[in-house]
Formats: structure tokens, sequence, C-alpha cells
């Protein structure tokens, strides 16, 4: 038999373990996840421009709701959802908050900016809606506001494998140890260790920042 024959052999063997190989077996980037954190959050100014965003937009009168740029009157509808699961358990918050923001339709930050990356409050995204990172801040805060705390939260940027590394935001939430991930492109609430396309690169909250790296553990 030549040699070309065996070496067609050979990657028609590997093909065919690879179908073969359980979805399990393929470990995921968040497992064995290391954290560097970092208190100092003021290099981030588009996270920390939208927060400050945010807290002008809470100032508005929710009676001239519809009149003022960006406080649209879908607030009051907002705020008696989050008012509503206040006492629900956290897994119940996730799923209906997460069902919530991903009802809202996509819509590219040069549609709606002019540019090609900018980070919207909730109210702005409740106004015209908005991309990866938008959907992602607006699960924070809408937890936030019901009740769970920042320091269960994180928007995480990933990596996204699947289509060649491109840049993604999704929120991160710990729940006793565990990392579940919210996600505009994942219809469920997903337990981040079954996520196997995102490579973490940082998170970040209200009070801090962690950059990702493998560990060895």
């Amino acid at each position: 038999m030549g040699s070309r024959a065996i070496t067609y052999r050979i990657l028609i063997l590997v093909v065919m373990m690879l179908a073969s190989t359980p979805a399990f077996a393929i470990s995921s980037y968040f497992k064995n996840m290391g954290a560097t954190r970092s208190s100092n959050i003021s290099p981030f100014t588009k996270w920390t421009g939208m927060v400050i965003r945010y807290n002008h937009n809470q100032k508005a009168d929710d009676s001239d709701c519809g009149k003022t740029r960006f406080h649209p009157c879908s607030v009051m509808e907002w705020k008696g959802l989050v008012d509503s699961i206040e006492s629900k358990p956290l897994r119940q918050k996730l799923e209906i908050i997460n069902n919530w923001s991903n009802s809202h339709p996509y819509i590219e930050d040069m549609i709606n900016w002019g540019m090609e990356d900018y980070w919207e409050s909730p109210y702005e995204f409740m106004g015209i809606s908005g991309d990866c990172e938008d959907y992602a801040i607006s699960k924070y805060y809408s937890l936030r506001a019901s009740g769970v705390p920042s320091d269960k939260l994180r928007i995480i940027i990933v990596q996204d494998l699947n289509l060649g590394g491109i840049i993604h935001a999704v929120l991160g939430v710990y729940d006793d140890g565990d990392l579940y991930i919210l996600d505009n492109q994942i219809k469920q609430v997903t337990p981040a260790l079954r996520i196997f396309h995102y490579r973490p690169v940082y998170g970040i909250n209200e009070d801090a920042w962690w950059s990702y790296h493998p560990t060895n553990n």
C-alpha cells in the first residue's frame, strides 16, 4: 500500500474519532480559569461613562416618560418587572431577566450611534435596543435593581472562537460558587462549564475588574 493511501486512511480515522468525541470531553475555557483582580476601573471609560449616564438617567421623572430622550415609557414596565421578582430565587431571576433582555432586537452600534463600540445604559437600551454588551449591561442592572449584589455579577468580555475569535460580551453570575452565563446568542441561562467556544478575556463590575488567564490546577 502506498504512503499516500496510508496517509488518507489515517486522516479518515482522525476525522471519525473527532466526530465521535462527546461534547463534554472538550474542556471549557471557563474551567480552571484564573483571575487577577484590580479595583482600578478608571481605564475602562466605556463602562464608567455608561455608569455615569445610567445614574443620570435614573434622575428623570417617570411622569415625563416618552418626552425625555432615553426615558421611554417601557422603563415603567421594566421597573414593575424587577420589583415583581425581588423575592424570587436567584436562578428564577436569571431566567426572567435573560428572557426580557433577549426579547429586544439586535442593533449594531454603527446604526444607533455612528461608531463601532458604544456601551449603552439600560435606559438607552430600552429606548433603541443595542448589541451584545448592551444586552449584558441591561441584564446586569436589572438584576442589581432586583436585589442581586454586585459581587455576584460581572460583564465578561470573551473571544467567540466559533467566529474566529471576534470579541463578544456576556453577563456572568455567580451562584454558590458556580458561574452562569446570560448571553444574547444563547436562549437559556447556561452554566459556564457547558460553554466551549468562549475564551474569557476580562470581567468588570461596579467595584473592580478581573483579567482572566488559564491555570494548571
